[in-house]
Order: structure tokens, then sequence, then C-alpha cells
């Protein structure tokens, strides 16, 4: 595939109305209540909170107060959460331009996640140019459409490993931010070459290369080479320690995103001949995607409100701290409209579902998905 298809979403009257309805209720709730879209104090109480927990643990085994296994463990063990914590919370609002009314700041907190051994370019066009354009489209949602170990929809080829899929996904899950770390980016900033997406974004495929060499230099330096210089850890500990605190990230990143939108009631779509989607784009976000955990305001917190997944595939410009309350308004209107809101009470709960879609799609002949 040298480039995407070009695929539109449905035009219907009603569908548009909702969206209309729905963006002016919004709107007016930040004005009634005279509060930005962006970020407030608690956002930047987070901020600075899950900064310090990825660098004070990495600090106090550079500087010799957390010493042996029990420092080498607790330490990297936070530096995990830190990392997905900056993910989740911070960098996730950044790179979506919901932090901050400047740019500037979006962009600073953006590269955050180079910061943490990512890409900040990459993830852009693989999450806010696909994943949240064309969610849970097969071949253009990347989010669903791995190769090899996995099926995550319906309309994926079938492997015979995938009848295992359900048991050993949790084992695998880890690994996800190490991918990124070690090859996932330059693989994708490749394809996105060659798809012609990088040119899009005004930008070019020897300039970003630099940025994430330069990025990936500077973060192998310090995670691995200053333990080297400053601690009694081994070589082998400090690898290990870097493989254990990025299996932690990756596990509670999976874990977060997977079952927002591979889940039992989500759905999944392609395009008919004509390349044309049923619904139109907000409303497809209804059927493809699902809440978890509303009630939990500690877990919301940390994980940056990402279990109000509805609320932010609608409105991904918005800061994820506003959008407890604006579930109330999204689920009222679409109510009004007959149109699904997917919710599930526990992260329990959406686990449990997302493990059941596993094994549907591992099982195609004896537990048929449907693709719409």
């Amino acid at each position: 595939m040298s480039s995407l298809p070009k695929v539109k979403f449905g035009t219907e009257q009603v569908d548009r109305q909702f969206h209309q309805l729905l963006t002016k209720r919004v709107n007016r709730y930040f004005k009634l209540n005279n509060i930005t879209k962006q970020a407030n104090a608690n956002m930047v109480f987070k901020t600075i909170f899950m900064y310090l927990l990825y660098f004070t643990p990495f600090v106090l085994m550079l500087t010799g107060v957390a010493t042996g296994w029990l420092g080498w463990t607790i330490g990297y063990v936070l530096m995990g959460w830190g990392v997905a914590g900056i993910g989740l919370s911070v960098m996730h609002d950044a790179n979506h331009g919901s932090y901050s009314k400047y740019p500037w700041v979006n962009k600073m907190l953006g590269l955050s996640l180079n910061l943490v051994g990512g890409a900040a370019f990459t993830w852009k066009v693989q999450h806010n140019v696909l994943h949240h354009t064309y969610t849970n489209v097969y071949d253009m949602d990347e989010d669903i459409s791995p190769r090899g170990l996995f099926r995550f929809s319906p309309d994926s080829k079938f492997r015979k490993i995938h009848r295992f899929q359900h048991l050993y996904a949790w084992f695998f899950y880890g690994a996800l931010t190490l991918s990124w770390v070690i090859a996932k980016d330059f693989n994708r900033l490749h394809r996105y070459h060659k798809l012609g997406l990088i040119e899009k974004q005004k930008t070019t495929y020897g300039r970003e290369l630099a940025v994430i060499i330069i990025s990936k230099v500077v973060y192998f330096t310090y995670v691995i080479g200053l333990p080297l210089l400053f601690t009694d850890f081994s070589i082998g500990q400090i690898i290990l320690g870097f493989v254990v605190m990025h299996y932690i990230a990756g596990m509670i990143l999976a874990l977060i995103f997977q079952p927002a939108h591979v889940e039992e009631s989500t759905e999944f779509f392609q395009p008919n001949d004509d390349g044309k989607l049923p619904s139109a784009w907000a409303v497809h976000q209804l059927f493809t995607t699902s809440n978890f955990a509303m009630r939990s305001r500690l877990f919301t917190w940390f994980i940056g409100g990402l279990n109000y997944q509805v609320e932010h595939h609608l409105f991904p410009n918005i800061c994820h701290v506003h959008y407890r309350k604006l579930s109330k308004i999204v689920r009222k209107t679409a109510k009004e409209f007959d149109l699904p809101y997917k919710s599930r009470p526990t992260f329990a709960h959406a686990l449990w579902y997302h493990a059941k879609l596993l094994y549907q799609l591992g099982h195609p002949q004896a537990v048929p998905v449907p693709a719409k």
C-alpha cells in the first residue's frame, strides 16, 4: 500500500445534528462556568507529580541513596510507573494540543515522550491522525492492525496462533514501550514516509529521522550510561532494570488503551466499495469506543482520564481534567438521538470483556464476530 485509501464518513443529517448539538452544549458548559478547556491547577500539579515519580528514584539511585537490590527494585519499578504516568497524563494531552492554549507549551511537554524513549512525531501520526480519525477501521487504525501475534479485528487475517491470544496477550503487552524505544519508531517513520503522511505534517523524513536518532542517543546515554558511571549496579542489573521499567510501563499503557476499543461491545467497520463508512465521524466514535471505571476518581486521575475514552475521542482538543463533567452531557445527548454510550462499571469488567473478545477473535469459526 503506497498511500492510504480515501475513506469518507457518512453524511446523514441526523448524525450532523447530534455532533452540532453536542458541541454547542459542551461549549456552553465552559462558557457558563467561565473555565478554560485547557489544563487547570490540578493538571499542573499532576504534571509535576508524574515527572517526580520518574526522576526522583533515578536521582536517588545515581546519588547512592537507593542502593542494593531493594533500592534497585523500588527505583526501577517507580520509574516504570512514572513513564506510564508521563505518557498517560502529560504527553498525551500535550500532543493533542489540549494541555495549553500556547502551542510552544504543548510542543515542549509533548516532547516528554522523547525524554522517556519514544518519538512524539510518529506517535502523533499514529494516534492523532490515524487512530482518532479511523477508529477500529482495519488497516487504517494501527491500534487494531498489528501483524503476527495478535488479531484485534474481525477483518484481520486469522492465524492458528491466535487461538491462544487470550492467554499470551497479557505477557506480550508489557513489551509495548520496549518496542517503541528499540524499533517501532523507526519502522513507523519509514512506513509513514512511504504513505506520504510525513509531508502532510509539513516536515521531512530526514528531519524527523534526525530528531529520533538524536533523541534515542540522549535517552540511552542518560538512562543506561549515567547509572554505569555513578552507581555500583552492574551492566546486567542496569539493563534488567531498564527492561523491568519498560515492561511495567508497557503493561499499564496496554491495559488502559486496549479495553477502550477492543472489547465485546465495541464495533469494527470497513468502508463499502465507494470508500464510505456508514456513520458520520462523531457517531462512528460512539460505536467504536467504550468507557470504564468512571466512578473511580483516583484511577481516573492517574491514567489521565483515559477511562473516559468516549469523551476523549469526541473532544481530543479538551484537556482530560474536564471529561468527568462532560460525560453527563455526552451521555444525555447520545440518549436523545438514540445512539449508544458504551461503558463498563469497573476496570476489571473492561479487562474481562477485552479478554472475551480476544478469545472470540481467536476462534472465529466457533464464535464469529461480525464486522460492519
